[in-house]
């Protein structure tokens, strides 16, 4: 999220029509309209990554995964647009558009230096108030680094960081893994 937002409160239905016409994405927080910023080579490349191994393990499952230009709406106020988010089962949208995910089951967001304290405070914050995220993934770009969040009930969740490319993200709620190593193939590390 870039840290310049239109300074006009809006409501939500003016923001899904300011949207779905403009050419570059923003997201909706708190009323205020925030422009997206662009990503790093690395940070598309972790998440094509995901992208890629999430759509294998789904390949003929009622799953599919997402990259960052699907909307999620996490409550009657808020619309973000994570990096990666997975469901299965019927998917549910927010009208006949279909451009807004209700009930991600996995969201996944690939840190950066100008996103990683919004996407460790406020959007964790958001994410874990809507029912539906079953786990949320933090990903490092500059380190093997992937924290993971995994709902045990309404307001706990277990952490577990993996910092060693062989070992294995488990999306127990999608029934997928994914090796640390598979999330930075091809990222160069400093």
């Amino acid at each position: 999220m870039s840290a310049q937002p239109h300074r006009d409160t809006i409501t939500s239905e003016e923001y899904l029509a300011f949207e779905r016409q403009a050419e570059e994405r923003h997201e909706f927080v708190d009323g205020i309209i925030y422009a997206m910023s662009g990503a790093s080579r690395h940070h598309v490349r972790i998440a094509s990554n995901l992208i890629m191994n999430l759509g294998i393990q789904f390949k003929g499952r009622d799953c599919g995964a997402y990259a960052s230009d699907l909307r999620v709406k996490v409550n009657e106020t808020d619309y973000v647009y994570p990096d990666v988010v997975a469901v299965c089962g019927e998917e549910q949208f927010e009208d006949g558009q279909f451009d807004t995910l209700l009930n991600p089951s996995v969201i996944i967001e690939v840190l950066s230096k100008s996103t990683q304290n919004y996407d460790k405070n406020k959007k964790m914050a958001l994410y874990q108030n809507l029912s539906t995220v079953q786990d949320y993934v933090l990903i490092a770009q500059d380190q093997y680094r992937v924290e993971h969040y995994q709902r045990k009930s309404q307001n706990q969740w277990l952490l577990t960081v993996l910092t060693e490319s062989q070992q294995i993200l488990q999306l127990n709620s999608v029934n997928v893994e994914i090796s640390v190593q598979d999330i930075y193939d091809r990222v160069a590390m400093p």
